[in-house]
């Protein structure tokens, strides 16, 4: 624990960085192209990748990095070591690219398997979820301090639903209808994680495809905060899978 401490403000600040980077582009003009499975990608995504990869090679040089652009050029390191990091530079290429600001900077590290420290930062709105196992979980909004924050246990009345503002299907509200929704906030990126891990929301259902360093970062602020997120058939979401790919799964807040 002592670790993450040590390395939870730069981290946070390589994540600062990032971001900046990646706001720069997005007050400009900026091309889009497809990835061979169809996602978007930018130029953003790319620079914020190279920026954040470099700076946690020099901050840790003995913790690969797994960053999403890498892998999908063919480049993907080592995890056997069990300890890794895992870098989503733009969670939310579609938001970025329809300018509506709901992206995110998503850095996580793993180690066997659990994500163990991580920082979600949405520069378009100055939001920042960061936290580090066992229970230190932090938001900071713009130019005030952080505050701790803390998921809370569903409320008795019903629940709040962190939904996907670009990513819900059938299957999505199949599994909300066999809860009782009192309402919905819709989101872009990781920003739902945070929104559970704040205690503004009571679950998030991702009942689509998704990769490791979409969710390792949220999933990281998410833990720390006393929240945890499930694989639909109740197992923790485990990380270093060998294509990465995650399955179906629903962040939850506090189980009380």
């Amino acid at each position: 624990m002592k670790f993450y401490e040590q390395i939870i403000g730069e981290v946070c600040r390589i994540g600062q960085r990032a971001g900046n980077v990646i706001m720069d582009i997005y007050r400009e003009d900026f091309a889009v192209r497809e990835k061979s499975d169809t996602s978007p990608v930018t130029e953003a995504d790319v620079a914020a990748e190279r920026l954040i990869t470099e700076a946690l090679e020099a901050l840790t040089p003995d913790i690969p990095v797994v960053a999403e652009e890498d892998v999908s050029a063919g480049r993907s390191p080592d995890v056997e070591g069990g300890r890794f990091w895992l870098v989503d530079p733009l969670d939310g290429t579609k938001e970025f690219v329809n300018r509506n600001g709901e992206f995110t900077v998503n850095i996580g590290l793993v180690v066997e398997g659990k994500p163990v420290l991580g920082i979600v930062h949405a520069p378009a709105i100055e939001v920042s979820y960061f936290g580090f196992a066992p229970e230190a979980a932090f938001v900071q909004r713009g130019a005030a301090p952080a505050e701790p924050i803390r998921a809370r246990a569903a409320p008795a009345e019903g629940l709040v639903v962190a939904v996907s503002r670009s990513h819900r299907n059938a299957e999505t509200d199949e599994f909300l209808a066999k809860h009782q929704v009192v309402s919905e906030q819709v989101a872009g990126s990781a920003l739902k994680f945070g929104l559970v891990a704040t205690g503004e929301a009571d679950l998030y259902p991702r009942l689509g495809r998704t990769m490791e360093w979409d969710t390792a970062a949220g999933h990281a602020v998410l833990r720390a905060a006393g929240g945890r997120v499930e694989t639909i058939g109740g197992e923790e979401l485990v990380y270093g899978k060998a294509d990465f790919a995650n399955p179906p799964f629903v962040a939850w807040g506090r189980s009380s």
